[in-house]
């Protein structure tokens, strides 16, 4: 269980230590090795590149570089994605075989391993990711901490400003309120009928009934639609959170949620969310 002062140290002292994570001109000597362990990554032995580097490390004695899992960066045709921050350098495409030489070149030597770098559809060699020209125009919302934070590491989602929405929430608003902040934010269903997140609140709400639910369809019946997955293997708090908030809303104080079987990775990392979320006393 943990107080609420010390979800706010925890943020701040976190926070601190991840700003390499974001921040490409970081005052620092650490650097963190960012592996994809979504499902396309892990199908490409993701989990193999993580044991090796940590056990190249070890045995090289390199205290101040970490080994990071992470959920997908969106660019599975070029996995396994490894990316080693605070300069951001992103390889394409590695191997079990290829973590010593990358120890060896960029971590030790300080030089870019260049074979690993991607190739554009233009025949270009990048070296950030978000500098291909598919993601030069996007910008993440709903992912935003997918491939930033360790999705199973509840410390890492609070320090980039995670269950601090729900914070304001109990402590500052009513349920009204929210419903009002949603419906004015024009947010609607990411389905074939958009239908205004703010309205079905507020019709749930007005419902009567003793028990009300939330109800989390995290189905994907679409050929090729890996939405959900995606945000439940890399960023499994915000569900909860956002469940959370919709709970209190619409006066629901129990939630389900619908993932299939076939997805193990989402499946183990949102029961982790929960477990974590309940053992700091965010979530009974």
């Amino acid at each position: 269980m943990k107080t609420l002062e010390e979800i706010h140290r925890i943020r701040e002292t976190k926070r601190k230590e991840l700003d390499l994570r974001v921040n490409l001109q970081a005052n620092t000597r650490e650097k963190h090795i960012l592996v994809c362990h979504g499902t396309g990554c892990t199908s490409s032995k993701s989990p193999k590149i993580i044991e090796n580097f940590r056990k190249i490390l070890a045995e090289k004695n390199i205290e101040n570089v970490k080994v990071i899992q992470t959920g997908c960066f969106g660019l599975c045709a070029k996995g396994p994605i490894v990316i080693i921050r605070p300069e951001d350098i992103f390889y394409a495409h590695v191997t079990p075989e290829d973590t010593e030489e990358i120890i060896n070149t960029h971590i030790i030597n300080g030089q870019i391993v260049e074979r690993l770098l991607c190739q554009d559809i233009d025949n270009k060699t990048v070296k950030q990711l978000d500098k291909l020209n598919f993601y030069k125009k996007q910008k993440r919302i709903a992912l935003k901490n997918c491939g930033i934070i360790d999705p199973e590491n509840i410390d890492e989602y609070i320090a980039f400003d995670g269950y601090k929405a729900l914070e304001k929430v109990l402590l500052e608003m009513t349920p009204e309120e929210v419903i009002k902040e949603v419906t004015n934010s024009g947010l609607r269903g990411r389905g074939g009928a958009g239908f205004p997140t703010g309205k079905k609140w507020e019709l749930t709400r007005m419902a009567e009934g003793n028990q009300k639910y939330v109800v989390c369809n995290a189905d994907e019946g679409d050929p090729g639609a890996f939405m959900d997955r995606s945000i439940l293997e890399g960023d499994p708090h915000s569900v909860v959170e956002a469940m959370m908030i919709a709970g209190y809303s619409i006066g629901a104080n129990k939630g389900y949620i619908y993932v299939r079987a076939e997805y193990p990775i989402a499946v183990h990392r949102f029961q982790t969310a929960i477990d974590q979320a309940r053992e700091y006393g965010i979530l009974r």
